[in-house]
């Protein structure tokens, strides 16, 4: 019985864990605005920070990564993706800011992962200093790959949102200008039936001199 409830915490841990371990977030960036994000982190706590932007303009913004004393860690100018890992060096609130003010007209989405890359153990007595059953090893190999899984899904979905947003961009700009190609078309053709009915038209004055 004790075996049975050991395993299904042991699940439960494992999918708690893999659940809570993602922080990421996709978000609207406008033109001309900035926007800031902030994450309480312990001393020597290794942490990333992963950016992508999805749509908009020529798919860039700015990047700036600040510690607790507004000290920059990490600058980024009009990337379209960057990763960043970094371990902390004191206690407190780092901030991670996505500007956009360098685009006048377009708006941007961004998405980004901004987290600890310390994970608390499956159960409170796992640690490294002690021996793992054959049912906890299996559990945290169930745990890795539960994680690598999470980590291919994100990147195929920021794949696919990324080329579906092209592909209907490119879509538009085929649109319009077949509507431009189109209506220059029936303009050109108008005015040749003009022009033409103009050779075989004989004009007024031309006929009084000629009587």
């Amino acid at each position: 019985m004790d075996f049975i409830l050991r395993y299904y915490a042991l699940c439960w841990f494992t999918l708690q864990a893999v659940v809570v371990v993602d922080s990421e977030l996709m978000f609207e960036l406008h033109d001309n605005e900035k926007q800031c994000f902030y994450e309480e982190f312990e001393t020597d706590q290794p942490f990333s920070l992963e950016f992508q932007v999805i749509s908009g303009g020529s798919y860039d913004v700015d990047c700036f990564l600040t510690d607790p004393l507004d000290n920059s860690l990490f600058t980024s100018e009009k990337s379209q993706y960057e990763t960043f890992r970094h371990t902390t060096t004191m206690k407190g609130v780092y901030k991670v800011c996505f500007s956009n003010e360098f685009s006048v007209f377009t708006h941007k989405v961004v998405y980004f992962d901004f987290r600890s890359d310390l994970e608390n153990p499956l159960l409170p007595d796992m640690t490294k200093d002690t021996a793992l059953t054959q049912l906890e090893s299996t559990s945290v190999s169930i745990h890795e790959i539960l994680k690598a899984v999470i980590e291919s899904q994100t990147w195929h979905r920021l794949r696919e949102a990324h080329d579906r947003i092209q592909a209907e961009d490119l879509h538009e700009r085929v649109t319009y200008w077949s509507f431009g190609e189109t209506f220059l078309l029936l303009v050109v053709s108008v005015g040749q039936v003009f022009m033409l009915k103009s050779f075989f038209t004989e004009k007024k004055g031309t006929l009084a001199a000629t009587t």
